[in-house]
């Protein structure tokens, strides 16, 4: 018989399958990058909305962000932050990010499995919502997000097929 899993246990679940795989809903974020090259990923969508890449970088802020605030830190992210500029825009830059975005990952998986069960209901800092809700509000935005690029990827490929 498989013992019975912690609460925090099921949350990093959820959080592997939106980063990494296996979600219910279908590709995942790393998934869904897979076979997306730098150029693809930098490419600027004609109605002005982001990037591939810069969508990448905003997700991995907000999963540091979350892992921030379970250390204490308020985390409140300036624009800069929240949307990071794509600084070099070559291959290799696009597989640093994308190795970045799981080390993101890795690090709030391992800060979650630190977590007792019994302080999930509490507030992750003074005035802010709980440690329950700030974490899947970080698995949310990832496949929130992931879906974007779901669409985009959809749209560039279609472009370079026409």
């Amino acid at each position: 018989m498989k013992p019975i899993m912690r609460e925090v246990e099921r949350i990093v679940d959820q959080l592997n399958r939106a980063i990494a795989g296996e979600a219910w809903h279908g590709p995942a974020v790393m998934e869904i990058l897979q076979g997306i090259t730098a150029q693809q990923a930098a490419a600027q969508a004609s109605d002005g909305a982001h990037s591939i890449w810069e969508i990448v970088l905003h997700i991995e802020a907000w999963l540091r962000a979350c892992r921030r605030r379970l250390a204490g830190d308020r985390a409140q992210l300036t624009d800069a932050e929240d949307w990071p500029a794509v600084a070099e825009a070559d291959g290799q830059a696009w597989e640093r990010v994308k190795v970045s975005l799981e080390k993101a990952h890795d690090d709030l998986r391992s800060a979650i499995l630190l977590l007792d069960d019994t302080k999930l209901d509490q507030p992750i800092i003074a005035g802010m919502s709980s440690v329950y809700v700030t974490i899947h509000g970080a698995i949310q935005h990832s496949l929130y997000h992931a879906g974007q690029i779901a669409i985009l990827k959809k749209s560039i490929n279609k472009r370079h097929t026409i």
